[in-house]
């Protein structure tokens, strides 16, 4: 114990001979403009916000190009359930005068889209069934075709 006294009186004296340590000043910049470091600092700072910005461009880009694809995906089911309405209604012979099938008749004949007539069994249950099941199942493939070009196109990865 006694000798880890006198080391550290010993480092104690000597350290209160010495001067302390100073920090060097910070160079100046020369008269006619920055220096390199100066230069290439600012450089770095900028293309990192380039960057930056870009980046966040890319992410509205994604999420509206992703939104858009929703959209259309959307429509397609609710076009697809109209017409899957108007097949249960005339189906379970709803009553036309109802506001709610004639709504959905209406818009199902202009959202067949030529498929009404496609095929011609005797039978008109059957009939609208195949036919407009047929249209049901047209727009689902086609708003998926088409929300995945959307998506390949916009670059999203959702």
């Amino acid at each position: 114990m006694a000798e880890h006294a006198e080391r550290i009186d010993r480092d104690k004296a000597r350290s209160d001979d010495e001067a302390p340590t100073q920090a060097m000043p910070a160079a100046a910049s020369s008269p006619t403009g920055p220096t390199y470091a100066d230069r290439r600092a600012a450089e770095e700072e900028s293309e990192r916000r380039a960057a930056a910005e870009r980046m966040r461009w890319r992410h509205a880009k994604d999420r509206i190009v992703g939104l858009l694809a929703s959209v259309v995906r959307w429509v397609g089911l609710v076009f697809a359930a109209i017409l899957v309405l108007h097949v249960i209604f005339v189906i379970g012979d709803a009553n036309p005068e109802n506001g709610i099938v004639s709504f959905v008749t209406s818009w199902s004949e202009s959202l067949s889209l030529g498929f009404s007539d496609l095929f011609t069994p005797d039978d008109a249950k059957l009939r609208v069934l195949i036919n407009y099941g047929i249209a049901a199942i047209f727009w689902m493939v086609v708003t998926a075709v088409l929300a995945k070009i959307i998506r390949r196109v916009g670059g999203s990865s959702l």
